[in-house]
């Protein structure tokens, strides 16, 4: 199985035009939060509108999972709470979000919304708990935040992870867990695109302007975890020790070099522009 992680495209319509292009050649997309963009001119109504088109063309093309991430929350639940309810509809897509696990072959993908109070958070720990009841050979978490004081939280003065997800990930230590948020991480010192709680790996892709996004590729039969930005392209061995630096990619397979070369020229990355964002 060859997924492709995305997170934080953040309205960037070229961005979404590559996702769909690629995502013919994956067994599945997995989108790891903010495809919106609350900072953009665009009405919020017709950024849903816009992006719900695009996840409905890529439910056509292969699996995808998507959860909230802090910029697509749209309304508050009855509790005063943010959530994000147009992620919820896109199930009827086909789509795996919010408050989902679902299996693929023999891995179990458990798919988190964003918290912003108790409740929210106490459905994720309910959701990972019965998961982790269906647990199969390997379970890969969606969760928008990184895990507090990793690498891939490190916005370059402090971090800005998730303290219960670590708790999470530590008792229950999943296989893999996707994220994204801190855009800059990948590139300033002391971050990473990568990192190892345990037996458990995390992930964050970054953030970059322009056509293509970061993005990450896992080859699980492969055991390997592809990164690919406008600052370089790396690989790590999952099954492997966690070992800094990553890998420069020297020998690409056929498969990556086909998505390299239709990907067209890779914007800068947050650590080039002035006031990076999350």
């Amino acid at each position: 199985m060859r997924c492709l992680v995305v997170a934080d495209l953040h309205y960037s319509l070229p961005q979404f035009d590559w996702l769909l292009a690629a995502a013919p050649q994956f067994d599945a997309v997995i989108f790891a939060g903010d495809a919106l963009d609350i900072g953009s001119p665009v009405d919020f109504r017709a950024q849903i509108m816009v992006v719900r088109k695009y996840l409905g063309l890529l439910s056509g093309l292969t699996k995808v999972m998507l959860c909230s991430g802090n910029h697509d929350l749209d309304e508050r639940n009855a509790e005063g709470e943010k959530v994000s309810r147009w992620i919820g509809d896109v199930r009827d897509l086909g789509i795996a979000c919010d408050g989902d696990s679902i299996a693929v072959g023999n891995t179990l993908f458990t798919v988190c919304p964003w918290w912003d109070g108790p409740l929210v958070k106490q459905k994720i720990d309910d959701q990972l708990r019965q998961a982790a009841a269906a647990r199969l050979d390997r379970w890969i978490w969606v969760h928008h935040a990184p895990p507090v004081n990793s690498p891939t939280s490190w916005g370059g003065k402090r971090s800005f992870g998730d303290i219960e997800l670590k708790q999470w990930i530590e008792l229950y230590q999943p296989d893999i867990v996707i994220s994204g948020h801190v855009h800059q991480s990948p590139f300033v010192t002391d971050g990473s695109w990568f990192d190892r709680l345990g037996k458990t790996w995390v992930f964050n892709a970054g953030h970059q302007y322009g056509r293509p996004p970061t993005h990450i590729v896992l080859d699980i039969e492969g055991t390997k975890a592809f990164w690919l930005s406008a600052a370089g392209e790396e690989v790590i061995d999952l099954q492997a020790p966690l070992q800094r630096p990553a890998t420069p990619i020297a020998e690409a397979p056929d498969w990556l070099i086909s998505l390299v070369t239709s990907s067209g020229q890779p914007g800068p990355t947050p650590a080039q522009q002035s006031t990076p964002a999350n």
